[in-house]
């Protein structure tokens, strides 16, 4: 008898819109769907990129010097880790006793004009397991949000098997694929935006995000043979109202531009559960994480299909603060680190997986 366990669950990859620029409300609706998805029996529900309070499209729409107002209503509706706003998504977990990833535009008490896009992933206890916050900001989207650093860029160990999440054109990236591959992945979220217009829709060489996504979202789950959850944020009459402004041109676009799609992929990027793209909803599957091995005997980019005598993959996962600050009162208390800088309590401490390379 085989000692190798191999977890098998329901997923929930939800397609839907947030209440634009209301964060209270749309976490109203994230415990909805929590609750919803739970009661179908899942185990694991996804939400789309930067949920909450919604994803920042103006900054594809109108030129910088007029997007100041809206801005604005992201960082006074961003939200922190240790906030009353995940803390309710955390007790809906616990409550139901399933796992829930969340994107968010996190905010941070060094600066109110300092954003980021960012996943967390909170486990059945309602314990934080993991907050990754998106490395590189893709064109636009530079306006908004601040380049993340690696700390979140793991693998965590759940009953469910060893989870790691990307956002958007991160899983466009090799790198941040392979990192997570390398740390024994076996069920990856990948989380995007309602639309991404690049060009206007009359225009054509415009990015098609549905067709972006199918092929990413297959790639990974064939390279890395894992199942692949893609949750998607959906277009909704309150971010056309807000963004819109009656604007015929910039309603046109939103309107016009391919829009995302949600779905749930195998080990063999086939996909399973019904995709979701024109309206909101949510995506089941079932999830058996023992059909990741068979294909791994055909091509295992982290085991012998590969020669790590030639490549070497180092990933810096050290923090980057603004600041160190070594306070004397603290310092003479004997809360020092090894370098002798004071550091301030980590507000939760995540569950660390056990790399296969990790530098510090």
């Amino acid at each position: 008898m085989s000692t190798t366990r191999y977890p098998s669950f329901k997923a929930a990859a939800c397609h839907t819109a947030p209440v634009f620029l209301d964060s209270a409300r749309t976490i109203d609706k994230a415990t909805s769907l929590i609750e919803e998805a739970a009661g179908n029996g899942a185990s694991l529900i996804a939400f789309p990129e930067s949920f909450v309070p919604g994803f920042p499209i103006w900054a594809a729409l109108r030129a910088p010097i007029l997007n100041h107002d809206y801005f604005f209503a992201l960082a006074g509706e961003a939200i922190r880790l240790d906030g009353p706003e995940i803390g309710r998504i955390r007790a809906a977990a616990r409550r139901r006793g399933v796992h829930v990833s969340l994107g968010f535009t996190e905010g941070t008490d060094a600066s109110v004009g300092c954003l980021w896009n960012s996943n967390v992933l909170i486990g059945p206890d309602g314990a934080v397991l993991n907050l990754h916050r998106k490395l590189v900001p893709t064109f636009f989207e530079k306006l908004i949000w601040a380049n993340g650093d690696a700390r979140g860029l793991r693998v965590v160990q759940t009953k469910l098997g060893r989870i790691g999440m990307l956002i958007c054109g991160e899983n466009t990236n090799p790198l941040s694929r392979f990192a997570l591959m390398a740390e024994g992945e076996q069920v990856h979220i990948s989380t995007y935006p309602p639309c991404w217009p690049t060009r206007p829709p009359a225009e054509s060489g415009g990015y098609d995000l549905r067709r972006a996504i199918e092929i990413r979202a297959g790639a990974h789950a064939f390279e890395a043979k894992v199942f692949n959850i893609v949750s998607s944020a959906f277009t909704d009459q309150s971010l056309k109202d807000r963004v819109g402004l009656a604007d015929k041109a910039v309603l046109d676009v939103i309107e016009r531009s391919p829009q995302s799609v949600s779905m749930i992929l195998d080990p063999t990027g086939a996909v399973i559960g019904e995709p979701l793209s024109g309206g909101e909803g949510i995506v089941y599957a079932e999830i058996d994480t023992a059909l990741s091995v068979e294909p791994k005997q055909f091509h295992d980019v982290v085991g012998y299909y590969n020669r790590f005598d030639i490549f070497d993959l180092r990933v810096d996962r050290s923090k980057r603060d603004p600041a160190r600050f070594a306070d004397s009162d603290d310092l003479a208390a004997g809360s020092a680190n090894a370098e002798g800088v004071h550091e301030m309590p980590a507000v939760v401490s995540f569950r660390e997986s056990a790399p296969a390379r990790r530098e510090r």
